[in-house]
């Protein structure tokens, strides 16, 4: 079982940074994709980041796009998600999740097999 552990979530003043980090534990495996997904109570789950883990290739949101920045870690499947500039409207639940397949599309939810289970993050006007 791969599961994924979310760390680095908390309270922040809005023009503020958070680094969030996403590492797995349980069984090893090899991704093609890692991205980032926040939801609040008033939004469905919607895509922030994701990286192709052999290309390195990066896509984001538009909202986010110019002050995020997803990344490799130097340990084993660890993905990062620098957040600089935050607003308020970023104030979510961030979750990492992980694709095997090399059919997955980065912005589809449906194409990740493996989710973390959340950090809160709260940017304050």
């Amino acid at each position: 079982q791969v599961q994924l552990v979310e760390s680095g979530g908390g309270l922040v003043q809005a023009g503020g940074s958070l680094r969030l980090s996403c590492a797995p534990s349980g069984r090893t495996y090899n991704p093609y994709l890692m991205g980032w997904f926040r939801q609040t109570p008033e939004r469905k789950r919607e895509f922030v980041a994701a990286i192709n883990w052999s290309g390195g290739s990066t896509s984001y949101a538009d909202s986010v796009k110019g002050r995020f920045t997803i990344s490799r870690g130097a340990a084993e499947n660890t993905v990062y998600l620098e957040m600089n500039s935050l607003r308020p409207e970023d104030t979510a639940v961030y979750y990492c999740a992980a694709a095997a397949d090399w059919r997955s599309s980065p912005r589809v939810q449906g194409d990740y097999n493996y989710w973390g289970q959340g950090t809160q993050v709260t940017v304050s006007s």
